[in-house]
């Protein structure tokens, strides 16, 4: 049966995980499923996306038969195949949304992070417990938590914390908002349409221009405001 799930609802594109007995652990016809999904024309021509796992769960992280027994080539191999499917999801030119409840885990973080806004439930439970089992954060976790957070938060929440409740994830800069227990789909709805309401061009070059941003210079950053706004004028 297939694990991912495409609703289109108005202008905005819903991408839900569909792995309940596994607490949507990522397996790799998750990841197939994924990387499938971002590619549809339902994924590609909406305003928004708005991932979610449903009501108890978002995902509970990487399902680690995937690579078990891999030799070092053949995961970086992975990488460069369907273990992308966060930089696919992060290259969207449109803006993203998680909606979570319960467990968002490890590679369901790391999903989490690729998005743009984070609305979280008072059930969610963050944590990356990759270091303890012996690897790391590898979807592109461990970036996009410094470049979040900080060095030092960042390594506070990969190396030092077990778990982190939503409150915490909020005041850590972690999620964008938290909503009532069952509200995060619709409330993340309710974004993504306000989002798909502004016009769809200088949304995305927005975007664009803020990912970059903390790469470049300041005078590189203000060159790239200006062009920026000299093509969208």
């Amino acid at each position: 049966p297939e694990v991912v799930e495409i609703e289109v609802r108005d202008s905005v594109c819903v991408v839900s995980l569909r792995r309940p007995a596994k607490l949507n652990a990522i397996s790799e016809q998750m990841e197939h499923e994924l990387c499938g999904a971002i590619a549809t024309p339902e994924v590609r021509e909406s305003s928004c996306v708005v991932f979610t796992g449903g009501a108890d769960v978002f995902s509970a992280g990487a399902d680690l038969t995937v690579t078990r027994g891999y030799a070092p080539e053949e995961i970086i191999a992975h990488y460069r195949g369907t273990g992308d499917f966060a930089e696919r999801v992060a290259a969207l030119p449109q803006p993203t949304l998680s909606a979570i409840a319960g467990y968002c885990i490890g590679g369901g973080l790391e999903l989490a992070l690729a998005t743009d806004f984070r609305i979280a439930e008072p059930s969610a439970d963050f944590r990356f417990p990759e270091v303890a089992l012996g690897i790391l954060p590898s979807w592109g976790g461990a970036v996009r938590a410094v470049r979040l957070l900080g060095a030092a938060k960042a390594k506070e929440l990969i190396l030092l914390r077990e778990r982190i409740d939503a409150e915490q994830a909020l005041a850590l800069g972690l999620v964008t908002e938290v909503v009532q227990e069952g509200r995060a789909p619709e409330r993340a709805l309710e974004l993504a349409l306000r989002l798909a309401s502004l016009p769809r061009h200088a949304i995305s070059v927005t975007k664009r221009v803020i990912d970059v941003l903390p790469e470049s210079s300041h005078a590189a950053g203000l060159e790239l405001e200006r062009i920026a706004y000299g093509m969208l004028a």
